[in-house]
């Protein structure tokens, strides 16, 4: 791989400190052999008790966790269950860098409606023992440690167990239901499906993505030496290990125990946001259509774990509700009409309301397409305007404020940035899904990355970001047209009557890592023989 630019590299460090100044609202983690006295007191809580306890984990290291007891559990019944019976499980592995707490407030709530809850912190963060393993093998034994602890410890229903949880939680709750068939029901929030689709989609690192784990991972845990040197070598772009890499991540993706998860038959329910930059959608839809067994799927405004974190702290919340109501059906067998509903939720960026799809591949199922006409040439190495903005940040100003990333399109150099647009639409263009991309690229380099973005353009020429996405080639004879096909990131956005749409390719990002040799040139054409084009997924009127 060609070295990352010196202004990425600053780019890696920014980022980094964003990192662990966020992780620093808490404290540094301390050493797992400092561990103070367990807690053990119950809390008073609403609807019963709250304990702390040390947990044996896999390989024989300790997990820091708390139980929620629903109240009459002790004698065998609890609320919002048949008298006698005992109360389902549902366990909670933490986020990435979150302490044990995290889950509290819906613990309390979950717990309140009769389940017994225990969370924990994920192996070699904060004072749980072990070290960072990146969901591996360890973390999926934990997770049936700790359920084999909780039947021991606690009057939970050993034929009644959920898993669930965000973002790393999400990932290791999928990944053990593909090994323990224990597990009847699953909540994966922001999480991953494919870990390589995740953070190397196009064959590009996701600079930023994989900055704000990495950091966040030193500050409050202990990473494995294995997880270091997987950073230290996708970050310094190292082409001859990109075999171990894709390897490393697909040990780490429930999509390689697919057929496990579905042969395990357990009902999963799965959440993310639109503009996650840590976890983009496309792979969390991908995993979804090939699931068999009860399934759904909600996409939502926002960036990672940003439709969540409200819930966290307890406020309303509409991910959470999902989420008591899957566990309310296929734990406690209630008709609450979750199953009956269509299983694909989506909210579209610019509108309030949900929609409802049989599937997912009934989401867009119109299809506007966009000729991309010409030739074009840009130099690289020369950052446009056009980008993604800023992982997390800029996604949730959009989630709150309808404030995405924009561009004056008219202004943008067309040196740096082949730039395509549509007519002006005279209806309201509902664009839902994946867009796609296709066209003739020649370099003069054997590598190179480009950045294809879509924005909406208003009457006076400003772009707001739809989606994008990076691709990244290597090995190309210099001089010799190659075609490429592209996904954009799945979305739902109305573009407004009166706008166009705009397609923008440059080859610069501060979310990503870009391969492109100094003094390089990008052409991009469109062969009669094979016309490129903008294929933009629709909403049925």
């Amino acid at each position: 791989m060609v070295r990352p630019k010196p202004a990425l590299r600053t780019t890696a460090s920014i980022t980094t400190a964003v990192a662990l100044l966020a992780g620093g609202a808490l404290v540094a983690a301390p050493s797992a052999g400092a561990a103070p006295a367990p807690l053990t007191a119950p809390a008073s809580t609403a609807g019963g008790d709250l304990t702390f306890h040390d947990i044996p984990g896999s390989g024989g290291i300790t997990l820091k966790g708390n139980v929620f007891t629903p109240a009459g559990a002790s004698s065998g019944s609890s609320a919002g269950a048949a008298s006698g019976a005992k109360p389902p499980l549902i366990v909670f592995p933490t986020s990435w860098a979150m302490p044990q707490i995290e889950y509290l407030a819906q613990a309390q709530k979950l717990a309140d409606s009769g389940y017994v809850v225990v969370s924990y912190t994920s192996r070699g963060f904060w004072r749980s023992g072990g070290k960072i393993e990146v969901a591996g093998p360890p973390d999926i034994a934990d997770a049936s440690a700790v359920i084999d602890w909780a039947l021991e410890h606690t009057s939970a229903d050993p034929d009644r167990i959920g898993m669930g949880g965000v973002s790393y939680g999400a990932g290791i709750s999928l990944l053990a239901a593909g090994h323990d068939p224990r597990i009847k029901a699953v909540a994966a929030l922001s999480g991953w499906a494919d870990l390589i689709d995740s953070i190397y989609s196009g064959r590009t690192q996701h600079l930023q993505a994989a900055a704000l784990l990495g950091g966040a991972g030193v500050l409050t845990g202990r990473p494995s030496e294995e997880l270091t040197q997987t950073l230290k070598d996708f970050l310094g772009s190292k082409l001859d290990k990109e075999p171990e890499m894709i390897a490393w991540g697909k040990k780490r993706s429930p999509l390689t125990y697919l057929d496990r998860i579905n042969a395990n038959g357990a009902a999963i329910m799965m959440g993310n946001a639109w503009g996650d930059t840590i976890f983009p959608p496309n792979q969390y839809a991908s995993f979804y259509d090939k699931l068999t067994g009860p399934k759904r799927l909600e996409f939502r405004p926002g960036d990672h774990a940003t439709a969540e974190a409200t819930g966290l702290l307890g406020l309303p919340n509409d991910t959470w509700t999902s989420t008591r109501r899957w566990f309310d059906r296929y734990l406690k067998g209630e008709r609450n009409g979750i199953d009956t509903e269509q299983p694909v939720q989506l909210k579209s960026r610019t509108d309030k309301g949900y929609e409802g799809y049989p599937d997912w591949k009934s989401v867009g199922a119109l299809k506007n397409r966009i000729p991309l006409d010409g030739t074009k040439k840009v130099w690289t190495n020369i950052d446009s305007g056009a980008n993604g903005g800023i992982s997390i940040l800029s996604n949730a100003l959009d989630q709150f404020l309808k404030l995405p990333p924009t561009v004056s399109v008219p202004l943008l150099p067309r040196t740096f940035a082949s730039v395509w647009q549509s007519e002006r639409y005279a209806t309201e263009q509902r664009i839902r899904g994946t867009s796609t991309l296709h066209t003739t690229v020649t370099s003069t380099k054997p590598s190179g990355t480009l950045v294809a973005y879509l924005y909406d353009v208003g009457p006076l020429g400003i772009g707001k970001l739809v989606s994008n996405a990076p691709y990244t080639f290597h090995g190309q004879t210099p001089g010799r047209p190659f075609p490429v096909d592209l996904e954009l990131f799945s979305t739902a956005y109305d573009v407004p009557a009166g706008h166009r749409l705009a397609l923008v390719i440059d080859t610069v990002d501060p979310l990503y890592i870009e391969h492109n040799p100094t003094g390089a040139q990008l052409t991009f054409s469109s062969p009669g023989t094979d016309p490129s084009h903008l294929s933009v997924p629709l909403r049925e009127k």
